[in-house]
């Protein structure tokens, strides 16, 4: 098991992952914003200056910004993220990308590709069963002329979204958690419970109530975290929240989804109970699933981590 025990080197002050964290989460995050800023201030001078107030603020098209030049502006946050957590790392902690992905192995796309393939495989079924069984709760919606750009702006970039995320949370924190707590489930809930708050300011959360939305995000967490634990590296966990993200923004959206972009179907209400105990049964499935392709030891999850 390489991955957590790669962080066993010394240059684990609690200071160093303050910074990093610190500096590649608000620094990155502000300057990546730089660019969708300067757009939105040139949409609001060709409105004449009229200042658009839309009941969501991730969506851009109420400023007069392609949807798909928005996302593809969304996600330069990210990849500005990623570069200086990268940069950070190797500066404070002598890893590279490489050590923090998996414990120094080459990337693993099979895993990768695993991911994406059963997790899109579960999304896309409940779809399905969602649309036979309610179809009046979704409108559909497809407009040729904006739904193919934004295809190939979502494939491209969105994995780069989570992709940073899973970086920051399953690969270098985990990595510091592992160090100082040598546990396992501390690995994978500490975190899990950062990931949670960090999407606090999501408009799912203004809509339905931080305490009705946390969970959701805190279980999805505790999912990857396993999948990363298990497999000793974070490519499942990169894959199942790339396509999570990428398959959600063009089949579904509705008033208060994160990314505001021209999808196939508009869901015209959402409850949030019921989304909830699909994603935690949905989520047992796909450790089920993973533990039968991949021949996991569930009992490794309660041992100590060790170098």
């Amino acid at each position: 098991m390489k991955h957590l025990s790669r962080a066993f080197d010394g240059q684990n002050e609690w200071w160093k992952y303050l910074v990093v964290i610190l500096v590649a989460l608000f620094v990155g995050q502000i300057v990546g914003a730089i660019p969708l800023v300067v757009v939105m201030v040139a949409a609001i001078a060709m409105n004449g200056g009229q200042m658009a107030t839309p009941e969501n603020p991730m969506d851009l098209s109420a400023y007069g910004i392609n949807p798909s030049l928005g996302l593809a502006l969304m996600v330069i946050p990210f990849i500005v993220t990623l570069v200086l957590a990268i940069v950070l790392i190797k500066s404070f902690h002598q890893r590279t990308s490489k050590d923090v992905v998996n414990g120094g192995r080459p990337f693993r796309w099979n895993r990768f590709w695993l991911g994406v393939a059963v997790w899109g495989a579960i999304m896309l079924i409940l779809f399905f069963v969602q649309l036979l069984l309610s179809p009046e709760e979704l409108e559909f919606r497809f407009d040729p002329a904006a739904f193919i750009p934004l295809v190939f702006v979502a494939v491209l970039l969105i994995p780069i979204q989570s992709g940073t995320e899973e970086f920051i949370f399953r690969g270098y924190l985990a990595q510091g958690v592992a160090v100082w707590t040598k546990n396992r489930w501390a690995v994978i809930l500490i975190p899990s419970v950062l990931f949670a708050l960090l999407h606090g300011m999501n408009p799912e959360v203004k809509e339905h109530g931080f305490w009705m939305m946390m969970p959701s995000y805190f279980v999805f967490g505790v999912a990857f975290a396993i999948t990363a634990v298990l497999d000793d590296g974070i490519e499942l966990a990169i894959g199942i929240h790339a396509v999570n993200n990428t398959l959600g923004s063009l089949l579904v959206t509705s008033k208060e989804s994160a990314i505001q972009v021209p999808s196939l179907f508009f869901q015209q209400e959402t409850d949030p109970v019921k989304e909830s105990l699909a994603l935690v049964l949905s989520s047992v499935v796909l450790l089920v699933i993973l533990k039968q392709i991949l021949q996991w030891d569930f009992s490794v999850l309660w041992k100590k981590i060790e170098l």
